[in-house]
């Protein structure tokens, strides 16, 4: 098989390159060059959101265009972008996977909702960055309205696992590899649903290989894990001497604490927590998602940021996350 991919050096979409690559495809990583890509990739290099940017695509900067059966992009600026990327590439490419995101349905998001539910209002395909939720609905309709049912969509949910440049699961290695007493958000029972970087990747490749088309929610089954079986897991990983002091989540919201981004993956049960964590993927284990132990994700997580010096790339584009200290000190007081 032959893969393009329209990125391919961080996060999914250097899971993606090292998952074809494992599968003997040939594999084309068209990037910016701000990273190395992984070896064995063909190269090419060019910038979608600057003029001619995508001249790399057609040959014109030497050297025949080739054909791809597979394109992957995960995009997440303006839909514009994709709209171009899969018009050049319409008659060159069998297929084109778009990661996409469970934050195109509309708010607020009940629990359970299939991929049929409502979905958010104002995207458009030829329109440039506005926000998350309705660029990444503007891509998906700009990849259907060039490929149709050959167009597939990865509605992803919340993702972690190595490579990540977000800082969720990082910061909470970090965090309890430094020790002492830290602050576990509770209750200690409540479910996580996420996927792992790997396993998106793997389904992904296989159900474009296969020909599917359309969407499909794209994260673990409600209560795959839970907050504490996570960090109890990063407690094992670092081998440190953290003790997990969990913490009433009144308490926490109380000191003005924020869900999230304050403390990484962590929400409070109610309606936010339903939308991210009780999500329908009946569509997507019907079709051969499998999802590995989160025990397995924190440690090869804790593997690479070792592997790389401890700390993990940030996202320029994304805040940095994480509780300051005097504020967990202050509500260990407590």
């Amino acid at each position: 098989m032959r893969l393009l991919i329209l990125g391919g050096t961080e996060f999914v979409g250097r899971a993606v390159v090292e998952a074809a690559l494992a599968r003997d495809w040939q594999v084309t990583v068209f990037h910016r060059g701000r990273h190395e890509p992984p070896a064995g990739v063909d190269v090419l290099r060019g910038d979608r959101t600057a003029p001619d940017g995508l001249a790399a695509l057609t040959g014109t900067t030497g050297g025949a265009a080739p054909d791809w059966d597979v394109v992957v992009d995960t995009w997440s600026g303006a839909p514009s972008a994709v709209l171009d990327a899969a018009r050049l590439l319409a008659g060159r490419a069998g297929h084109y996977a778009y990661v996409s995101s469970r934050s195109v349905y509309a708010y607020p998001t009940p629990a359970g909702l299939p991929e049929d539910g409502p979905l958010v209002d104002g995207a458009d395909a030829d329109a440039g960055q506005r926000d998350y939720a309705r660029d990444k609905r503007g891509g998906e309709l700009a990849a259907e309205a060039v490929f149709g049912d050959r167009a597939l969509l990865v509605r992803a949910g919340l993702i972690l696992g190595p490579w990540e440049n977000v800082g969720r699961l990082p910061w909470w290695l970090g965090r309890i590899a430094r020790g002492g007493a830290v602050l576990a958000p509770g209750p200690r029972d409540n479910p996580l649903q996420y996927i792992d970087v790997r396993d998106l990747a793997e389904w992904t490749l296989d159900a474009a290989a296969r020909g599917l088309g359309g969407a499909y929610n794209l994260v673990s089954p409600p209560g795959h894990t839970t907050m504490g079986e996570l960090l109890e897991a990063c407690v094992e990983a670092t081998g440190s001497d953290a003790e997990l002091r969990w913490t009433d989540p009144d308490t926490i919201l109380a000191a003005g604490v924020e869900p999230w981004t304050d403390l990484p993956i962590w929400l409070p049960r109610g309606e936010v927590h339903d939308m991210m964590h009780r999500g329908d993927v009946a569509k997507a284990l019907a079709a051969g998602l499998r999802c590995r132990p989160a025990r397995e994700t924190v440690l090869d997580t804790w593997a690479w940021l070792r592997s790389i010096g401890g700390t993990a790339p940030q996202r320029p584009d994304r805040p940095a996350l994480g509780l300051a200290p005097e504020v967990e000190a202050a509500l260990l007081g407590r």
